[in-house]
Parts: structure tokens; C-alpha cells; sequence
């Protein structure tokens, strides 16, 4: 039985931490030992896989993206009509539960950094570019199949992730105008003016 990767174990619990605390107190006030506190080990031990801040907050919102992913294998390998892939797509990433908020806040933290920081803007650029790149192919998997009108499925998915983000934000800052069940009524509408005409 092969033994269990103990540092890749270890990266992981630090960036966890890390994500929990950015996204409990922001990008700025982050501290390398608020993250050990958080991940129960030493700052010594964060250290020796991350050699400062800066290392640790970028792996942590390069992990954010990547988990987010992980989470919605199950919907993106699904052998589901493409309109019910982006239907659960939608759903999966409602500000609905702590984990799915915790992962948003720690995105909202990157897109501030990232006016000021090339490093995150590349990181932004490339998480964003897979996103869109999911969705794209989705619709035009959806296209082929013909169960998703005729449209430009980039511009589609640019569309879709704009208004998940911004509404995402607009729930999280406590709208009184924008809660959960508009949020999804309004993401579901704007998936279901894709199927075609009857």
C-alpha cells in the first residue's frame, strides 16, 4: 500500500487555513502566523513550504480556484443535457453554504489584489480563461446535441460568469434587493433563454 504524500497532506492543510483566514479577514491583514494559528501547526512549519506572505497568499487563491473545480466534477462529468449542466452549475455556486462563501470572499479578495499585483492578474486571467472555457464548451456541446439555440457560446459564457460574479457580490455585501432566490431565479433565466425556440 503506497504511503501517504505527508508534505502534499501538509501544503494542503496550510492553504485551507489560508483561505479560511483571507477570506475572514482579508487579503491585507493576513498574517503567516494568523494561518499556522488556523492550520495548528508553527509559522516555523508554514515557512518551510512557503518562504513568505506573498508565496502563501498566491498558492492559497491558486488552491481556491482549484478546489472550486474539484467540487463540481461530478456536475462537469455528468452525462446530463447541457442545459442541466449549466442549470447545476449555477446552483453549485449560489453564495449557499460556508464553504461555497468562504470560497467566494477569498475571490473577492484576489480581484481586489489583482489591480495592483501582475502576478494575480495572470492568476486571474487563467482561472478565468478555464472557467469560461468550461461554460463555452458546455453551450456548444449543448449546440451540437440541439438542445441549446444558436449563439456565440464564448460570449455566452462571458455573460454567464459576469452575472454569477456580480451577483454572487451583490449577495454577499447583503443586498436587500439581491438575496439567494433572485440570485438563482435570475442565473436560471438567463440558462434557460438558451434552449431553442419550439
Amino acid at each position: 500500500m503506497p504511503r501517504p504524500n505527508v508534505e502534499a497532506e501538509r501544503r494542503e492543510q496550510i492553504l485551507q487555513a489560508a483561505c479560511k483566514v483571507i477570506a475572514e479577514r482579508g487579503f491585507r491583514a493576513v498574517r503567516v502566523a494568523d494561518v499556522a494559528k488556523a492550520a495548528g501547526l508553527s509559522s516555523g512549519i508554514v515557512h518551510y513550504y512557503f518562504s513568505n506572505k506573498r508565496d502563501l497568499v498566491h498558492a492559497a487563491f491558486e488552491r481556491n480556484f482549484t478546489h472550486s473545480l474539484e467540487r463540481r466534477t461530478a456536475i462537469l462529468e455528468s452525462e446530463d443535457d447541457a442545459v442541466t449542466k449549466l442549470r447545476a452549475l449555477v446552483d453549485a455556486y449560489l453564495p449557499a453554504d460556508d464553504e461555497t462563501v468562504e470560497a467566494w470572499h477569498v475571490w473577492a479578495e484576489l480581484w481586489v489584489e489583482a489591480i495592483h499585483d501582475p502576478d494575480l492578474q495572470e492568476l486571474n486571467d487563467r482561472a478565468y480563461g478555464e472557467w469560461r472555457r468550461i461554460v463555452a464548451g458546455i453551450v456548444r456541446d449543448g449546440q451540437a446535441a440541439g438542445e441549446i439555440g444558436k449563439t456565440d457560446a464564448v460570449e455566452v459564457a462571458n455573460l454567464l460568469v459576469a452575472v454569477l460574479d456580480g451577483l454572487a457580490l451583490q449577495v454577499l455585501a447583503g443586498s436587500r434587493n439581491m438575496d439567494l432566490r433572485r440570485m438563482r431565479r435570475t442565473c436560471r433565466a438567463f440558462v434557460d433563454r438558451l434552449l431553442p425556440p419550439r
